[in-house]
């Protein structure tokens, strides 16, 4: 595992006079030590690098996380968490607060030890080089399925279809599974920012909104393309074009030193002067590494400041109930001149031909 990120880690505990940490979150878990199993907990000090896991995962973790001690726990793993903390000394002990439930809390938690709750995903939201190769594959993997779904896509396939047609290509085309559950609906359903695949049948003149990405090596790709069955109409145009002056916008405006509110303000003023203010409810993007969903986040609340290596989606969207709607995503790279656009896929009105 990349020692910088554990110096990263050990100097956050310092600037909180903490001891050592106690990692239950698997992304956390899987970016400090490089254990990808679904049962584990890191226990790291100034010092020590534990991994505390049962007999399924002894001899993976011990293959993916070399730098740390392996530890098989019991019949609880609570337990072993207690013994390994007084086997240290640790005093003012850091917990992912988001992460551990209360009851797990509650068993591992001693009266003499003071324990803080702290947030450690934020340590994830710049990039090395190779995370954002990994998901530079993975947008790759997603943008050839995007190709490929549009030489299968029809009138008459049911939305539930199109979907596993989709996922079908980013699996064949190495993904080794999905970043999300696909969204893929059509109609007046395109108004549903999250709405899931039904038995709906897609037909002629439809909007088809969707939403997907594929996961390689653990990292995610995030892509949303909207394209219209047969000839567009007049209105699908305008709120096409509309969504897409807004993305090219703040896509282009992506740039070290701005806060993400900044960058969606952008893209919201576009859709608010074309007077669709109203239905552009949720944030322009997020950060995706590990996660689908991770910082920064491009919203009216997003703080951050942007620096070089984050990788962020671009993603504003207009939908009218009962009529459709349109969202069009990239991913992006946060880069030293600006931004690096790893989505492929033409942005341009794609009219279906059927």
């Amino acid at each position: 595992m990349d020692n910088a990120r554990l110096i990263k880690l050990r100097n956050f505990l310092a600037g909180r006079n903490l001891d050592g940490v106690i990692i239950s979150g698997s992304e956390n878990n899987c970016y400090f030590s490089g254990f990808t199993g679904s049962a584990g907990v890191l226990l790291i000090s100034g010092q020590a690098t534990k991994l505390i896991t049962d007999f399924r995962y002894i001899e993976q973790a011990s293959q993916e996380a070399p730098d740390f001690e392996v530890i098989r726990h019991g019949s609880s793993i609570h337990e072993t968490i207690q013994a390994e903390i007084a086997g240290l000394g640790l005093k003012r002990i850091g917990f992912e607060g988001s992460y551990l439930t209360y009851d797990e809390f509650s068993a591992i938690k001693v009266k003499e030890l003071e324990f803080v709750s702290v947030k450690l995903d934020d340590l994830r939201m710049v990039k090395d080089q190779a995370e954002i190769a990994n998901i530079r594959k993975a947008v790759e993997i997603t943008d050839l399925a995007f190709s490929q779904i549009l030489s299968v896509l029809k009138p008459g396939m049911t939305e539930r279809e199109a979907a596993f047609e989709l996922e079908f290509f980013m699996r064949k085309a190495g993904a080794e599974k999905l970043s999300f559950d696909t969204i893929l609906v059509s109609g007046t359903k395109s108004a549903l920012p999250h709405g899931t695949p039904s038995d709906k049948v897609i037909e002629q003149g439809d909007f088809v909104t969707m939403d997907f990405g594929a996961l390689y090596n653990g990292y995610h790709a995030d892509m949303t393309r909207t394209i219209v069955m047969g000839k567009a109409s007049a209105k699908q145009r305008e709120i096409y074009k509309l969504v897409l002056s807004a993305q090219l916008a703040a896509t282009k405006a992506v740039k070290p030193g701005l806060r993400g509110k900044e960058v969606d303000a952008i893209a919201r003023k576009i859709i608010a002067d074309g007077g669709y203010a109203d239905y552009f409810g949720h944030g322009l993007g997020h950060g995706v590494g590990l996660a689908i969903h991770e910082g920064p986040r491009l919203s009216p609340l997003g703080e951050v400041v942007l620096t070089p290596g984050m990788v962020v989606t671009v993603e504003p969207g207009i939908y009218l109930p009962k009529w459709g709607g349109v969202r069009i995503e990239d991913t992006v790279v946060v880069t030293a001149d600006g931004v690096d656009i790893l989505t492929a896929s033409s942005k341009e009105l794609i009219e279906l031909d059927c």
